[in-house]
């Protein structure tokens, strides 16, 4: 039995939470609450940096979203989530990495925004929203005919852009001026996998608590 072990605000474990899904497959869901429990030893066994989230396959255990999702696609490649062609499997790995390594960066600035809390640094939000509009215009080069990056079917790609993509209109972000990867979006939002795996209000507001805590301390 697969084991994920996750807390539902995080978009690094629903990109996996999603995965699953889509894959059909049968999983154990663990919610670590981020209030501490990442830091208690049982956990520390399996995910020894302390991160989520950690999938436990059979006593193996998987850390890095991006070392799952492939761990996943390789064991269970039906349905198959990254494509063949040299230059569609280019197209999806660098959206992949573009989105861990610029855009998801980027969008944290915005945490404040997405609890319902003042807003940060001016000068930080302005150079997040430059990096975000750069991602926004790659990804929008990236987007043919085909209603998915480099592919008729949904791909990892969309699994770890989507997470983040779909949530930019609510922290104030439009996607207004990339029509392409607009009507993108509003096909990943309506899928069962990203609506099951939505933060709840009340996983948000748990959050909420987490970081207001934090920053009174």
């Amino acid at each position: 039995m697969l084991t994920l072990y996750h807390a539902p605000i995080s978009p690094n474990s629903r990109r996996v939470w999603i995965t699953l899904l889509e894959k059909g497959l049968e999983f154990e869901l663990v919610e670590i609450k981020i209030d501490g429990e990442q830091f208690k030893p049982d956990f520390l066994v399996i995910s020894p940096f302390h991160h989520i989230p950690v999938l436990v396959d059979d006593g193996f255990n998987v850390v890095e979203s991006l070392a799952i999702l492939d761990y996943l696609e390789a064991k269970y490649p039906t349905p198959a989530m990254l494509p063949k062609n040299a230059k569609d499997l280019a197209i999806a790995r660098m959206v992949q990495l573009v989105t861990v390594n610029e855009l998801l960066p980027a969008t944290t600035t915005f945490l404040p925004q997405y609890l319902g809390l003042p807003g940060g640094d001016p000068a930080k939000i302005e150079k997040a929203e430059h990096k975000i509009a750069t991602v926004l215009k790659f990804f929008e080069t990236l987007l043919d005919h085909r209603p998915y990056f480099a592919s008729d079917n949904l791909t990892l790609a969309e699994v770890v852009a989507g997470t983040v993509v779909s949530v930019l209109p609510s922290v104030g972000i439009s996607l207004s001026k990339y029509p392409k990867l607009n009507a993108w979006r509003d096909r990943l939002i309506v899928r069962p996998s990203w609506q099951a795996t939505e933060a709840t209000p009340e996983a948000i507001e748990a959050f909420k608590s987490i970081v207001v805590a934090r920053m009174v301390q």
